[in-house]
């Protein structure tokens, strides 16, 4: 169970930070409350998959989803640059993640 909710605490930080970019500083309310709520939900989330995964681990992996998800979603939606570097860094996160979930017991 703790990896299925570090699965979805890892989508929800996906999520706030798409918010976060479009509440435009904080300024637009209905971004604003999504992220707020994505935000306590992700951390819920990550909490309740720490009860039983490594730190380390738990940590290494929601942060990695996070941030290959929203290199995604910014390519994809905000017409971010997608470059051998970018994409080769991605690969490498993707990388860490499937080597760090080998190396977990849990």
């Amino acid at each position: 169970m703790a990896w299925i909710y570090l699965t979805f605490a890892g989508l929800l930080e996906i999520v706030w930070a798409v918010a976060m970019k479009q509440s435009q500083g904080f300024t637009r309310l209905t971004p604003t409350l999504v992220m707020i709520v994505t935000m306590i939900g992700s951390f819920g989330l990550l909490a309740l998959a720490m009860r039983s995964l490594p730190l380390g681990t738990a940590y290494t992996i929601w942060t990695g989803i996070g941030a290959v998800g929203a290199f995604v979603v910014g390519i994809m939606f905000f017409n971010e640059l997608v470059s051998p570097m970018r994409i080769l860094a991605a690969v490498l996160i993707v990388s860490g993640l499937v080597l760090m979930k080998m190396s977990s017991s849990s």
